[in-house]
C-alpha cells in the first residue's frame, strides 16, 4: 500500500504582495527610484501553505479576506495550487490584507503590512471549525499575522486533536508576557528566527545571547522543540536535550521575502511525513535556499521535485 499523503492544516495570513526592487532600501524621508514592480498573492499564512502543497503534502487553509478584487484572486489562486480554502472566511466592509515590499539588489528587504481582513479571524472562527479538520498525525501551522488569541485557539485545538502544533511567532510582535506563556505552552515546535527568539524571550537591552542560549530559555517556557532559522546559515535546532546546527546551502540570493515561510512550509511537511525534526528541517533548508534565488514570495517557493534535486 502506497503511503498516506501528508496533511497540513495551514491557520494564518492572506495578503496581496505589491513589490517593488530597488538599488538599495529607503531611508526615512528618502525616495527611491526602482524599476520592476511585481503584484502577486502572499501573506505568511498563504505562503506557507503553497510552500507545504508544493512540497507534496495535502493542505487545508484556513484564512480570512475581504469581499474584494484581491481577496477573490488569492483564493483562486490558492484553489489552483490545490489548497482546500474552503474554511476561508470572506468578510464584507473590509479590505484584505496587503503588504508593500521594497527588495534591493542584494536581497534584503522592507515590509509594511495593512492587515485589512486578516485581523477579522476570531477564535470562535477557529471553534466553528469541524472536529475532522483536526486530525491526529497531521501538521498544524499557525502564525502572527492574525490575531494572538485566534493564533492561540488555532494551536490548542491542533494539540489536543492529537496533532503536530507548529508556531511560526511571525512577525515579531510586542507580546505580553502572558501571551508569551499561553502561546509557547500551545506549541509543540517554535520556529522563531533570531530577533524574533530575542523577543520572546524577555532579553534585556544591551544582552546578546547566542542562538543555543535564546532556544534553551524558550525550551524552558513549554514548548518540546525549537527551530531558530538563521537566514544564509541554515537554522539551530535544540530537541530533547540535544542541540544540531543545520547549514544552508551557499546560493546568490535575488530576494529573501519568501524564505523563512518556505522553511516553515516544507518543515511542517517533513513532519506530516514522520521524519525527524531534524531530517525535516534538512529539507527546509533546502527549499529556502532555493527560495531567495528567484523574485516574489510565493512565485519563488520551489517544487518538491525541485528541492530533491538540489544539492
Amino acid at each position: 500500500m502506497a503511503d498516506p499523503t501528508p496533511r497540513v492544516v495551514v491557520i494564518g495570513s492572506s495578503n496581496t504582495d505589491m513589490t517593488v526592487r530597488v538599488p538599495s532600501l529607503p531611508g526615512a524621508g528618502q525616495t527611491v527610484l526602482g524599476r520592476d514592480f511585481l503584484v502577486s498573492a502572499g501573506g505568511k499564512g498563504a505562503n506557507q501553505a503553497v510552500a507545504a502543497r508544493r512540497a507534496g503534502a495535502e493542505v487545508a487553509f484556513v484564512t480570512a479576506v475581504g469581499d474584494d478584487d484581491f481577496g477573490r484572486r488569492s483564493l483562486d489562486g490558492y484553489r489552483g495550487e490545490g489548497i482546500d480554502v474552503s474554511f476561508a472566511k470572506t468578510v464584507p466592509g473590509v479590505a484584505s490584507g496587503v503588504a508593500l515590499i521594497f527588495v534591493s539588489e542584494d536581497g534584503e528587504n522592507l515590509i509594511g503590512v495593512a492587515s485589512g481582513a486578516n485581523l477579522e479571524l476570531s477564535p470562535a472562527d477557529i471553534d466553528a471549525l469541524p472536529d475532522d479538520l483536526f486530525r491526529a498525525g497531521d501538521v498544524l501551522l499557525a502564525g502572527l499575522e492574525i490575531p494572538i488569541p485566534t493564533a492561540i485557539r488555532a494551536l490548542r485545538r491542533g494539540k489536543q486533536a492529537g496533532m503536530t502544533a507548529i508556531l511560526n511567532p511571525a512577525p515579531a510582535p510586542s507580546l505580553t508576557e502572558a501571551e508569551v506563556g499561553y502561546l509557547l505552552a500551545e506549541a509543540d515546535v517554535i520556529t522563531p528566527n533570531r530577533i524574533e527568539a530575542i523577543m520572546l524571550a524577555g532579553v534585556r537591552p544591551g544582552e546578546k545571547p547566542g542562538p543555543n542560549a535564546l532556544a534553551a530559555g524558550l525550551l524552558a517556557m513549554g514548548p518540546r522543540s525549537v527551530v531558530i532559522t538563521l537566514g544564509a546559515e541554515g537554522c539551530l535546532i535544540v530537541h530533547e536535550g540535544e542541540s544540531l546546527a543545520v547549514p544552508s546551502p551557499k546560493v546568490q540570493a535575488v530576494d529573501a521575502v519568501g524564505a523563512g515561510d518556505a522553511f516553515n512550509g516544507i518543515l511542517a511537511v517533513g513532519l506530516a511525513e514522520g521524519l525527524s525534526l531534524a531530517d525535516a528541517a534538512r529539507r527546509a533548508v533546502k527549499g529556502a535556499a532555493l527560495a531567495v534565488t528567484r523574485p516574489g514570495a510565493q512565485p519563488a517557493l520551489p517544487t518538491r521535485s525541485e528541492i530533491d534535486a538540489f544539492p
